[in-house]
């Protein structure tokens, strides 16, 4: 008698290697499910400057593993400070110690350090990782999935993650009625820049429209994120980030920013992006494939949750998967992962797209607060 658990899923395909794919990877891999991942960038790289990360995603660190080693290259801290644009600090958006009493409340790390972070614990998990490879063709029936690859393999499997990101190819291969990606009429900036003493957690400037904020992610650097409106989803000319990014700031007085400002150049790492935003209202699955993270919840970053709620996605989809109350009942897993998952991932994506409403009309701060708050207590909840 085998002594393996009993799956919904056995043999596993995962399309896309970011967060949430490699989340995945890692857990169905802790059940003992053969997981096959492929991942059309052929470097594996993870573009982007640093992310801000709530206790729920240190809670997700916990359990899969990768805690100890956030803690060692980011940077986590208590509290997000809120001050005035010259300067003053007028409140503290608290930050619950989710993880436990020792470790803080939240915090930030680099994307392309989290992004090796995983990729090593994806592979030490037993993941058979194809790089620079995708699907060319799916083909499902009751009982399985036929793959076919760009580097000419072939496989079936009995159950596929779509898990390739906000312009997913498995979502509009499979889920061709889904909507598209929306432009949310406002974009941010990020730099990396030296960490000065006095950032030590999450500071944020309440301007009318534009908001800046900083945030350590290591002992030594920190990174400086914008907010602006931005009507129209325009190409912006990198040779142009350093000036646009200094113009931004003109007008904010606190001489920690004007220092930070001062610091910003030609040769200053800085990422633009326009923000979008994507909620699949119906099912996440069709027969043997089903979609988790930015591939069917895109959200904006207000609430400093998107990562977290596709790493989610990847967590509670092992778990569905790996009870035997479901019986050999994949169709069962695969709805009650939707079933704990929607509601939470929608107040994500709904009320973080409120939230950059508000910044671009210079609308009610108290609703603002509000919807921070609120937010966040709903994300401390279990998932």
């Amino acid at each position: 008698m085998s002594n393996a658990p009993s799956l919904t899923a056995r043999r596993i395909l995962i399309v896309g290697g970011g967060f949430s794919g490699m989340s995945a990877a890692i857990q169905l891999r802790k059940l003992g499910a053969e997981v096959d991942l492929v991942e059309i960038d052929p470097g594996w790289r993870s573009y982007g400057a640093g992310i801000s990360l709530g206790g729920a995603t240190l809670r997700a660190f916990k359990t899969l593993g990768i805690l100890d080693a956030f803690l060692e290259h980011g940077a986590a801290s208590d509290g997000v400070k809120l001050c005035l644009p010259h300067g003053p600090q007028v409140g503290e958006v608290p930050t619950p110690r989710l993880v436990g009493p020792d470790v803080p409340g939240g915090g930030a790390i680099m994307r392309p350090v989290l992004a090796s972070i995983l990729a090593q614990a994806t592979r030490a998990s037993g993941t058979r990782v194809h790089l620079g490879c995708s699907f060319t063709h799916i083909r499902q029936d009751a009982e399985g999935v036929d793959v076919e690859f760009s580097d000419g393999r072939s496989g079936r499997y009995d159950l596929l993650i779509g898990a390739d990101g906000l312009y997913s190819a498995v979502r509009s291969a499979v889920f061709p009625d889904a909507p598209s990606p929306a432009y949310s009429g406002q974009a941010v900036w990020r730099a990396v820049l030296p960490r000065p003493a006095e950032v030590n957690s999450a500071c944020m400037w309440m301007g009318p429209r534009i908001k800046p904020g900083v945030n350590p992610v290591s002992s030594s650097e920190m990174y400086l994120f914008v907010t602006e409106p931005r009507p129209t989803k325009a190409h912006v000319d990198p040779a142009t980030f350093a000036e646009q990014l200094r113009a931004l700031l003109a007008d904010f007085q606190d001489p920690l920013l004007q220092r930070l400002r001062a610091q910003i150049g030609p040769d200053s790492q800085i990422v633009y992006r326009p923000l979008e935003g994507l909620l699949l209202r119906g099912d996440w699955h069709r027969g043997r494939v089903v979609l988790i993270g930015d591939t069917v919840h895109a959200t904006t970053p207000h609430l400093a949750s998107g990562a977290c709620i596709g790493i989610e996605d990847a967590l509670v989809l092992a778990e569905e998967i790996g009870r035997t109350e479901h019986d050999g009942d994949l169709g069962a897993s695969l709805a009650a992962f939707q079933r704990r998952r929607y509601e939470r991932c929608r107040m994500v994506v709904e009320n973080s797209a409120r939230l950059g409403e508000i910044e671009i009309a210079g609308g009610d701060k108290e609703e603002h607060a509000r919807i921070m708050r609120e937010s966040l207590m709903a994300l401390a909840q279990p998932i």
